[in-house]
C-alpha cells in the first residue's frame, strides 16, 4: 500500500507548503493550520453535497482557508495579539464554526461525485497501482513551481524579508504587516485546499481531521529539508514536497510494522525530533552537499543569496581574491 501512502503525501505536500510559508519565510508559528484544515474540506464536502462542481468546491475551500488566515494575521497585526495566541484563538474557533458548516461532525462523500471519482473507478488510486501519483504529480509540482515563482516577485521578496529582518525591509517603506497577513492568508488558503482534497479522497469530511495537521506539516518541512537543505527557495519547496511524501511513507511503515492508528501522534513527534537531532551529527550534515549540484552556487544569483535572504539586503563580496589583497595590503587601487 506504498502507492496509496505516496498519493497522500503528494495530497498533503499542498499543506506542507503552506506551513513552509509561515513556519520558513515568515518566522511565524501558525496554529491555525488544525483548524483551516477541516475548514477546507469542510467547505468543500458541503459544496459537493449540494452539487457544486468539485474543482468549485475545492476552490471555495481554498478562499475559506484564506479568511481563516486572514482573521489570525488580523489578530496578529492590528489587535497586537501575539501570533502564536493569535493562531490558536483563531482554530478554537473554527472547530464552532466547522461544525456549523457541516451541521454533524462528520459527512459521508461515498455517493457524490468527486474529483477523484473517475480515477478511483479506473483503479488508478487508492490501490496498488502507481497510476495515481504519477496523476497527482504533475499538480502537485505545478503548485510548487507557483510558489516558488511567487517568491521570486516583488511581493514574495517583500514577503522574505518581512521574515528574515523586519526592521530592513520597513526602511525600504515595506508594511510588514501586509506582508504577513498576506503569508497568512496564503498559507492558510494552501492548507485549506490540501483539507478539501483529502476530504474528496478519503469520501468524508470529519471534525477532528485536522488534529495534529500542524505537527505533521512541521514534520514534513523538517525532514525533507534536513535531507535536501534550504540554500533556495527551489530546493527548499521542493524539499518540503519530498518530505510531505516521506511522511507518509514512514506513517504507512509503521502501520505495516504493526503499530495501532492511535501511535501515529507518537510517530509524528518522534519523527520530528529526529529531523531535528540528526542534522545535528556530523554525518548527517553532509547530507544536504550530496544533492548540491557542481557549479550551482556560480550559475544562480539566488545560491548567493541564503535562503530566506533577499536581493535587497546588503551582500558582502569580501571573498574576490583582488579585494582581499587591497585591503590586507592597505593599498588604495
Amino acid at each position: 500500500m506504498l502507492a496509496t501512502a505516496v498519493e497522500l503525501g503528494l495530497l498533503y505536500a499542498i499543506m506542507a507548503l503552506g506551513v513552509y510559508l509561515t513556519f520558513r519565510i515568515l518566522d511565524f508559528a501558525d496554529l491555525t493550520v488544525d483548524g483551516s484544515f477541516t475548514t477546507g474540506a469542510a467547505v468543500a464536502a458541503l459544496g459537493i453535497l449540494h452539487g457544486v462542481n468539485p474543482a468549485l468546491a475545492t476552490f471555495a475551500g481554498f478562499l475559506a482557508g484564506m479568511v481563516a488566515g486572514l482573521i489570525t494575521g488580523l489578530l496578529h497585526t492590528k489587535a497586537h495579539i501575539d501570533g502564536l495566541l493569535a493562531g490558536i484563538l483563531t482554530q478554537i474557533g473554527l472547530y464552532s464554526i466547522n461544525l456549523r458548516i457541516m451541521g454533524t461532525a462528520n459527512i459521508s462523500l461515498l455517493r457524490e461525485s468527486t474529483l477523484f471519482t473517475g480515477l478511483r473507478e479506473a483503479g488508478h488510486i487508492a490501490s496498488s497501482s502507481w497510476m495515481g501519483s504519477l496523476i497527482l504529480l504533475p499538480f502537485v509540482l505545478a503548485v510548487w513551481l507557483l510558489i516558488v515563482w511567487f517568491l521570486h516577485t516583488d511581493t514574495g521578496l517583500a514577503m522574505r524579508a518581512t521574515g528574515d529582518n523586519p526592521q530592513m525591509i520597513r526602511s525600504f517603506g515595506v508594511s510588514t504587516d501586509n506582508q504577513k497577513i498576506l503569508g497568512l492568508a496564503l498559507s492558510n488558503g494552501l492548507v485549506a485546499a490540501s483539507g478539501a482534497l483529502v476530504a474528496q479522497y478519503q469520501g468524508f469530511s470529519d471534525i477532528g481531521m485536522g488534529i495534529g495537521m500542524i505537527v505533521a506539516g512541521l514534520a514534513s518541512v523538517i525532514l525533507g529539508q534536513a535531507i535536501f537543505g534550504r540554500t533556495t527557495i527551489l530546493r527548499a519547496a521542493f524539499a518540503v514536497v519530498f518530505g510531505a511524501v516521506l511522511y507518509r511513507v514512514v506513517i504507512q511503515l509503521a502501520l505495516l510494522a504493526g503499530f495501532e492508528p492511535s501511535d501515529m501522534k507518537l510517530i509524528s513527534a518522534i519523527l520530528v525530533i529526529l529531523a531535528l537531532i540528526l542534522p545535528q551529527v556530523k554525518v548527517f550534515k553532509r547530507l544536504p552537499a550530496m544533492f548540491k549540484s557542481r557549479g550551482a552556487a556560480t550559475s544562480s544569483e539566488e545560491d548567493l543569496v541564503p535562503m530566506g535572504a533577499t536581493s535587497l539586503e546588503p551582500r558582502t563580496y569580501g571573498a574576490e581574491p583582488g579585494l582581499d589583497a587591497s585591503v590586507s595590503d592597505g593599498k588604495d587601487n
